[in-house]
């Protein structure tokens, strides 16, 4: 397979394997080859691939923009690669890692129904089941958290992406998701330029509430000031609790929403979450 090749997203995992090094890599983006040169790729192409008899396309989802993903594992599930792909099949970046799985926690949802604690369509930039799609996965506490934006033709703002307010999610309302007991706010804390991030206090201004069944919600990262409810107070599924903002650990404008089997994120457990439509969201889905 020669350079003039075009190697289409569904079959890189078969050109991966085969060697294809140089028809791939003549599809990276100019940007990727000047991290990676082709020396290097083919290094690492080489040592992943040892052993391996094939590999299998997981799933697709799509990033924003133009950019779709391609998740590959290989027969034993053990290994993964994900390929981003955009226009005239560029390649703007591939991670080869070990398959993180929790087959338990995958397994094991929450007892109460919940709904997203948004209204309105919003946009999945982080959700789902494995580290590619959900950057959560990996810990525990957070595992199956959703990170929610808007978006409007494919941006999440528009004109200067310097404002909050010019981030379609900022000051957008965010709703319980299900009745319960509020247990913990935390308001006062500036919401950060976008871009830069508070990582001291990671949720930034928060709510968290009790719900039956020893399970916990979180919405995190609201609007300072914006926090409706107070700490004992008893709230309706769908009632407005703040507004969504860029506070703590975030770099713009979103919704951070799990539920876990702690009132505190950090000594607790998140808990794959049973939606009451039945559906159960990914990274690039739309909800409403």
């Amino acid at each position: 397979m020669d350079e003039t090749t075009i190697i289409s997203p569904e079959n890189f995992g078969a050109a991966f394997l085969s060697g294809s090094y140089s028809a791939l890599y003549h599809q990276f983006s100019a940007d990727f080859k000047k991290v990676v040169s082709l020396q290097q790729f083919i290094e690492l192409g080489t040592e992943f691939n040892a052993g391996v008899k094939e590999y299998i396309l997981e799933m697709a989802t799509n990033t924003m923009g133009d950019i779709k993903q391609y998740i590959w594992l290989d027969e034993t599930r053990e290994k993964v690669i994900s390929v981003s792909f955009g226009g005239n099949h560029t390649i703007y970046g591939i991670h080869l890692a070990p398959f993180i799985t929790n087959p338990e926690g995958d397994r094991t949802y929450t007892k109460n129904e919940y709904m997203m604690p948004v209204k309105g369509e919003w946009y999945v930039f982080w959700g789902g089941t494995n580290q590619f799609i959900n950057y959560h996965y990996v810990y525990e506490g957070q595992r199956y958290a959703y990170d929610l934006i808007v978006l409007k033709d494919g941006q999440s703002y528009s004109d200067s992406p310097n404002e909050n307010e010019n981030y379609y999610a900022f000051n957008k309302e965010i709703l319980a998701p299900a009745d319960g007991v509020v247990v913990k706010v935390m308001d006062g804390i500036e919401d950060n330029v976008p871009g830069e991030m508070n990582p001291d206090i990671p949720e930034g201004n928060c709510i968290i509430i009790e719900h039956p069944n020893n399970e916990y919600s979180m919405m995190a990262h609201l609007k300072n000031h914006s926090l409706l409810v107070q700490e004992g107070e008893r709230v309706k599924k769908g009632q407005v609790i703040g507004c969504c903002g860029n506070s703590g650990n975030s770099s713009e404008a979103h919704l951070h929403f799990q539920v876990m089997n702690s009132a505190d994120y950090r000594m607790g457990q998140s808990i794959r979450i049973r939606f009451e439509n039945g559906k159960e969201p990914i990274q690039g889905d739309f909800i409403n």
